[in-house]
């Protein structure tokens, strides 16, 4: 499932009612669960990402919420694209209160034969990205003084692991890029805060599976179960359970909560 309840359902209990959310990398996977998740809970929603015809079928599923859905292609990796974006989603939703950076992507190598291209493609995707697009759509949130920034890190922003060095310091910068604004903007009312999957159900850890089996000879089967047994809930995390703590940290009521890195992995990690 990568959804909350059905698409036909309306806007859940409403407590996003009126709420503005942008949310990056959206077309698939993790994305697009938290899209639907933020429109059952009230808001509009705008979709980036680079995928044309899956935006536009996830703006129609949005919009048959009940709420307003704007899709725009996008690549978040560059700066003018990012800046075209957020003029986009700012003129079609009136503002913004939301922001979610989840575009993102994995890549592994030995580091002893690691292709330079790798780490500076793991940097543009997980980390500049949500630099270009926190700084598209900060001020707006400062002129208002209230807005919630959220950042999909990942477990691998907690510890290391190996053959994944680029992917880990990416995914570690970005937490550091969340606490600084964290610090710097919380006195404007605007919260930041990121979430740290374990493995996820989506095409992303398909991809991951599919790419190691051809690596290694092993079997997909195989590789899955080892990735369920990472967790010591020995399952995979569905995107469903990220996308409700998007939804909690988005509310009022996590008005408190900022610079904070929240592990979603089943235990497997506890810091």
């Amino acid at each position: 499932m990568e959804h909350m309840g059905s698409e036909g359902g309306g806007t859940g209990s409403g407590t996003l009612s009126g709420k503005r959310a942008v949310v990056t990398g959206a077309s698939r996977g993790i994305g697009r669960a938290i899209a639907l998740a933020l429109a059952e809970a009230g808001a509009d929603v705008a979709v980036a990402a680079r995928s044309e015809g899956e935006l536009a079928e996830l703006k129609a599923a949005i919009e048959r919420l009940g709420r307003r859905g704007v899709a725009i292609p996008c690549d978040v990796t560059d700066g003018a694209q990012v800046e075209r974006m957020a003029r986009i989603a700012l003129e079609q939703l009136g503002g913004v209160d939301i922001l979610v950076n989840n575009a993102g992507a994995s890549g592994s190598a030995k580091f002893v034969e690691h292709p330079d291209e790798l780490w500076h493609r793991m940097l543009a995707i997980n980390l500049t990205s949500a630099y270009y697009v926190s700084k598209a759509f900060a001020p707006r949130m400062v002129a208002q003084r209230s807005g919630r920034i959220i950042m999909l890190a990942s477990i691998a922003s907690r510890v290391g692991a190996r053959y994944l060095a680029a992917y880990t310091a990416a995914k570690h910068g970005l937490l550091g890029l969340m606490r600084a604004l964290a610090v710097e903007l919380n006195p404007s009312g605007i919260t930041v805060n990121a979430i740290c999957p374990g493995y996820v159900e989506s095409p992303m850890t398909e991809g991951n599976i599919t790419y190691m089996a051809q690596r290694t000879g092993r079997a997909p089967e195989q590789i899955r179960r080892a990735l369920e047994q990472m967790s010591p809930q020995n399952r995979l995390i569905q995107a469903d359970e990220v996308a409700r703590v998007v939804v909690f940290l988005a509310q009022d009521a996590a008005a408190g909560i900022t610079g904070q890195a929240i592990n979603v992995d089943g235990g497997e990690v506890m810091s």
